[in-house]
């Protein structure tokens, strides 16, 4: 680093500045909150184009690439002071059958190759991630992948991998999902048009998924450090949603493939992998993280903001539990609500208040006012949508409740534990490492468990304020924001001032290593 200010490309998908959760909010404290100054390039990844910021963005984040996936041809967001729109028209003239022939196509079917087989070698698979970025800064994005060559090409290893595989009838691909396969692979792949620059210091990637492909493309051309925080394990979360989703055998195996490919080559390019929970190093290590490289850094809370109050005078009477999370199916509100049915039967005065975002997935909102209606809890259990001050909200109540079925290590709990609210929440990703001893773990989908949780800690005054006390004690030890962004800081100097080596110098892929010498004669005739 020849400076004093690093400069951090921050990349992110569904969350900030465009989004709020936890993952908003630690993105949001980590740019506003270091001890020294830092310059942030954020490069964002969202569902669709018509997106605003939710942020009042701090003057050292100096630019925002977005990219949206989905209500757009092409990654049309890179036109700007480096990238003009005249440089996008040369791209595009530049592609012909014969350089996609001989150039792309090759690099194409190796990287099919590799996601149908997606445990194959890492390195061969950065390799040819980053061959597929070389080849985007030089050649069009669009214009290569129209190309009816490469979707035959597509098409036909999928038919013989698949005509190998003994699937059964049902799970073999249809037409339709073949060529629904072919949208999400241009679609997801976007990132790898967007250009990186040798002025970026560190890239950090809020998740080891596709944003971090650019951060794959900067270790390659350049060697610039770079860093990954897992919240949730992007993996384990990408299985779950799978999962639940209704598709075809096929278009679930095609996702979870690519995911797959793409996670194990950002864990394994990757300087430091920092998980905000210990619990995250087991997957981690399992999709080629290297264990020396794994740093966790907890979360962090503002205590002076988060402190406790006396519950204001609409529930000072009332037995109140407070949630606060985005309505979708990875809070699993369903197992809540079931959960708020069987307390009120012991506590008929209870009630429950979810504050949250209801856009997400506004199905599965239904889906829970629905399931409210049937059991009558109408006059129980309340969505509260967007709160525009969260440091008020927990202290409305007695108590918080989480009942994820999958979490990093959620600030909402901390949140709470920070304004002496005893949490009880479900026992995953890392909130035992928050909770243990001061407050109340329970299974996952078990809305007995969690019930019995609930009102032990409404019945139990001496209990409730026991485990609040403890808990708030705990946050000002160890969760506190100075602990955890001080730690990023110093993660960003250190990798800044590292030595750096490209790892363009070892690849090993012919397909590759013939686009890399073509595109260095074609650089050296433009000079």
């Amino acid at each position: 680093m020849s400076k004093d200010t690093p400069y951090v490309l921050f990349e992110t998908e569904g969350s900030y500045p465009y989004s709020g959760g936890g993952v908003s909010t630690w993105s949001h404290i980590l740019c506003t909150e270091l001890k020294e100054k830092v310059d942030f390039e954020l490069l964002a990844i969202t569902g669709n184009p018509y997106v605003e910021s939710r942020y009042r963005l701090p003057e050292n984040i100096r630019k925002i690439t977005h990219i949206p996936l989905w209500g757009v041809d092409e990654p049309s967001d890179y036109y700007d002071d480096e990238n003009p729109f005249s440089h996008q028209i040369e791209k595009k003239a530049r592609v012909s059958k014969d350089v996609i022939n001989q150039y792309f196509k090759p690099i194409f079917e190796d990287f099919i190759q590799c996601l149908l087989n997606p445990y194959t070698d890492v390195s061969r698979v950065s390799d040819i991630l980053y061959g597929l970025w070389k080849y985007f800064q030089y050649y069009d994005y669009k214009q290569t992948l129209r190309q009816p060559l490469l979707w035959t090409e597509f098409k036909q290893s999928l038919i013989n991998y698949f005509e190998e595989s003994n699937l059964s009838y049902n799970e073999q691909p249809r037409v339709f999902d073949i060529t629904f396969g072919m949208r999400w692979l241009y679609h997801f792949m976007m990132p790898l048009a967007a250009p990186v620059t040798d002025k970026v210091d560190v890239t950090h990637a809020t998740l080891a998924g596709f944003p971090a492909l650019v951060s794959i493309a900067g270790k390659y051309e350049y060697g610039i450090p770079s860093m990954v925080t897992d919240h949730g394990v992007y993996m384990r979360e990408r299985l779950i949603n799978v999962g639940q989703a209704d598709m075809p055998f096929f278009s679930k195996k095609l996702l979870v493939d690519m995911s797959t490919l793409v996670s194990r080559a950002v864990y394994f390019t990757a300087d430091q992998i920092s998980p905000v929970t210990t619990a995250n190093k087991e997957w981690e290590m399992r999709f080629e993280a290297e264990e020396s490289n794994i740093i966790p850094i907890y979360n962090g809370v503002n205590t002076d903001l988060f402190k406790p109050t006396p519950k204001p005078k609409q529930t000072q009477d009332v037995p109140t539990v407070i949630a606060v999370a985005q309505v979708f199916p990875l809070k699993d509100i369903e197992t809540m609500i079931r959960a708020a049915d069987l307390v009120r039967k012991e506590i008929p005065a209870v009630q429950f208040k979810v504050y949250g975002s209801l856009e997400v997935d506004k199905d599965y909102v239904e889906k829970c006012r629905d399931l409210i209606k049937e059991l009558k809890l109408e006059d129980t259990f309340h969505f509260g949508g967007f709160h525009d001050q969260p440091s008020m909200i927990f202290n409305e109540g007695d108590i918080s409740i989480l009942t994820s079925i999958s979490e990093g290590f959620p600030y909402t709990v901390i949140e709470s534990m920070s304004c002496a609210r005893p949490v009880v929440a479900t026992d995953v990703g890392g909130i035992r490492d928050a909770l243990e001893g001061c407050g109340i773990l329970c299974k996952p989908r078990d809305p007995q468990d969690i019930a019995k949780g609930v009102v032990k800690l409404l019945n139990d005054d001496d209990l409730r304020l026991e485990l609040g006390s403890k808990a708030r004690e705990r946050v000002l030890l160890t969760f506190t924001t100075e602990k955890s962004v001080d730690a990023y800081y110093d993660s960003y100097m250190k990798l800044a001032s590292q030595h750096r080596t490209p790892l363009k110098k070892n690849v090993q892929i012919a397909s590759v290593l013939k686009l890399l010498s073509h595109l260095e004669e074609a650089e050296f005739e433009h000079a």
